[in-house]
């Protein structure tokens, strides 16, 4: 698994040392960002259940703007952190560690981390609602664990979410 393209083009990241978690292979990933292109410059891009970071990663490194990785699993998230590190695209990415629907929900994160630091408000649980959340996202992208039938609860939370632009993209990851 690598960074296909960009600034951080070729960096290889790590992956899960588990089964449980499938990141999305390179190829597929290079399918899906030469369809989306021309909307991935300055973009505000959501990695909902974002496992490895790998398409938030990709994002970065084609220019957005910035990203946010939304996942539960520490040990995945911590892996996230590590990945943004090794590409150096960490400045311009927020972690959250939270479940993906209750983010969508309300946007209240567990421990939201910006450029390494914790964020004393979102770490004590006084973020209220998605009102937090400074702008839309231009790209969402989401990727549920296979098989659990979250895919489906996901785009219907987002279909009326503010978190989504006015123009905005929302693309499902079904099959690896």
């Amino acid at each position: 698994m690598r960074v296909v393209t960009g600034e951080a083009k070729g960096r290889k990241l790590k992956g899960p040392k588990t089964i449980g978690t499938r990141p999305i292979i390179d190829r597929v990933k290079q399918a899906l960002f030469n369809i989306i292109a021309a909307r991935v410059e300055d973009a505000r891009f959501l990695d909902l259940f974002a496992g490895t970071g790998s398409v938030g990663i990709e994002a970065l490194s084609r220019g957005a703007a910035s990203a946010t990785f939304i996942e539960l699993n520490h040990t995945m998230l911590a892996l996230v952190r590590e990945n943004l590190q090794i590409t150096g695209l960490a400045d311009r990415a927020e972690t959250i560690h939270a479940d993906a629907f209750k983010f969508l929900q309300n946007g209240a994160p567990q421990a939201r981390h910006k450029q390494g630091k914790r964020s004393t408000e979102a770490s004590t649980g006084e973020t209220g609602n998605v009102s937090n959340v400074t702008a839309p996202y231009d790209i969402i992208y989401v990727a549920p664990p296979q098989y659990q039938e979250m895919a489906a609860r996901a785009l219907s939370m987002l279909d009326s979410s503010p978190l989504v632009s006015r123009t905005g993209l929302v693309i499902v990851q079904i099959h690896p």
